[in-house]
């Protein structure tokens, strides 16, 4: 039998294959297509203190392989997570990081000090959304201030601490080690593009209607720029790296892997393929059996022995 598990740091994972934040529900939402328990991690919809409604107007757009969304980071807030979505995660036996968002240094604090008291076993700090108004992309931007960020969220909470990264960025790797340093775990990357979708349209009495959409950009059209982003962040840092963007199939996990990347996130694919994650462990199953490897680990050196000789 072959082994899937991977080692983070120190967070054991079933198998490299994760939800990204805001597709994948707060808990057994997809159970209707796939065992949840099955994957590596589910990732949940951004937590906040209090609930939030997210933005007014069109927040989703659909663009050529891909799409715009800005939801806003509309959720339920912390304590209805913990009273009313927790117990989900935990009577399914489904391994599970709390993506945490912010406005303001004391809300991410306090949200971390709320984790620690309720034993969540892994946050990631989502400092790079760029479709609300004020926090997350403020504190992504700038190394001090997410070193600082990162510090006071360390001081606070003992748990597995994951910094999100923004793509929106010319230094990504200045980002990744102030995370670093200041006592993050592993590095997830990248969020969203920032994106504007228009569509016009020439009505039958020869008005034009124009819609359109600004927000995060997300799809396989990103992953180029995604992988890009991993290959720096792992060439920079030596906590591992959790690659998102654009993953579509189990190829396209085999080339983040090869980049440097120890797990990956599934994202906007999720809506429309529900059984991709599932998909994908079969896939690697498949991909270790027929190379006669024993472990992922096995595989990644394969692939990045590759990118070396290639002088990738």
């Amino acid at each position: 039998m072959v082994d899937l598990s991977v080692n983070l740091n120190g967070l054991i994972l079933k198998n490299p294959v994760t939800t990204a934040s805001g597709t994948y529900g707060y808990a057994n939402e997809y159970d209707d297509f796939i065992s949840v328990k099955n994957l590596g991690a589910i990732v949940t919809k951004a937590i906040s203190i209090k609930p939030r409604l997210g933005n007014q107007g069109d927040r989703i757009f659909e663009t050529s392989s891909g799409m715009i969304n800005r939801i806003g980071l509309e959720n339920v807030g912390i304590e209805e997570f913990i009273d009313k979505k927790l117990p989900i995660l935990k009577e399914k036996n489904i391994n599970y990081i709390m993506n945490l968002a912010g406005s303001t240094y004391e809300d991410y604090i306090e949200a971390a000090k709320i984790a620690q008291s309720a034993n969540i076993p892994a946050i990631e700090v989502n400092v790079s959304c760029p479709n609300v108004k004020q926090g997350c992309l403020e504190f992504g931007t700038n190394p001090e201030s997410l070193g600082k960020l990162t510090s006071k969220i360390r001081e606070a909470y003992n748990g597995f601490l994951i910094i999100k990264l923004t793509p929106n960025v010319a230094d990504i790797e200045s980002l990744a080690l102030a995370a670093e340093y200041n006592g993050a775990n592993a590095i997830s990357a990248i969020n969203t593009l920032k994106g504007l979708g228009i569509k016009i349209e020439i009505l039958p009495n020869g008005n034009i209607k124009k819609t359109s959409v600004q927000g995060g950009l997300s799809g396989r059209c990103i992953k180029p720029v995604a992988l890009s982003m991993v290959k720096r962040i792992a060439s920079a840092v030596k906590i591992p790296v959790i690659g998102i963007g654009g993953i579509a199939n189990v190829n396209d996990v085999l080339e983040f892997l090869s980049v440097g990347a120890e797990a990956v996130q599934i994202g906007t694919e999720n809506f429309t393929n529900p059984t991709i994650t599932e998909d994908i462990i079969n896939g690697l199953y498949d991909i270790l059996q027929k190379l006669k490897l024993n472990n992922i680990d096995e595989l990644k050196r394969k692939l990045r022995e590759w990118a070396t000789l290639k002088n990738f």
